[in-house]
């Protein structure tokens, strides 16, 4: 653990904890299973298991309708399943924050998770998200930091890339 790339889950939480958010909506994944299990631990969040990423942003619609922040939390792929839910971020105007950890890049075994990969960032800035990257631990939390006050400030939707320079590659063996 004295490894920096085990403390970047830990310092987003924080952010995340001390902007205020209350609804973490997430589609499980191994990239996020540390911010999933801290907001599940948390007695101020409410950790939310989707089927569905594109469900989030609804939920998250209705958590900003009621007063509370939130953040979704998915990966790479599942951007392509959130696209025309966006239209509705775009058309009410409310602030989304996505965390995305990435697919499809270094180190990536698995070519089903490549298209989604490469189109990530260009698919959420044409339906009118801003996009932030962190490739680094010590890039992780300021990009959230900053994502928070675009997000909650700025009224915007924005999602912080995590890299998967940063995550970690998962080994996908066919036929060997």
């Amino acid at each position: 653990m004295g490894d920096a790339r085990s403390h970047w889950p830990d310092e987003i939480f924080a952010a995340l904890r001390a902007a205020e958010l209350r609804q973490i909506a997430y589609v499980p994944d191994a990239g996020h299973a540390v911010l999933i299990r801290r907001a599940q631990a948390e007695p101020s969040m409410r950790a939310i298991a989707l089927t569905t990423e594109e469900e989030g942003i609804a939920l998250l619609a209705g958590a900003w309708l009621g007063g509370q922040r939130g953040a979704l939390l998915m990966q790479s792929s599942g951007v392509g399943n959130c696209l025309n839910m966006l239209a509705m971020t775009r058309t009410c105007g409310f602030p989304l924050l996505m965390l995305v950890t990435m697919r499809g890049e270094f180190g990536e075994e698995n070519p089903w998770q490549l298209p989604m990969g490469a189109a990530t960032a260009d698919a959420l800035r044409l339906m009118g998200v801003a996009t932030l990257r962190a490739d680094e631990p010590a890039a992780a939390a300021s990009a959230v930091q900053a994502a928070l006050g675009q997000v909650f400030a700025g009224g915007d939707a924005v999602a912080v890339l995590l890299g998967q320079r940063l995550i970690g590659a998962k080994s996908f063996a066919v036929g060997r």
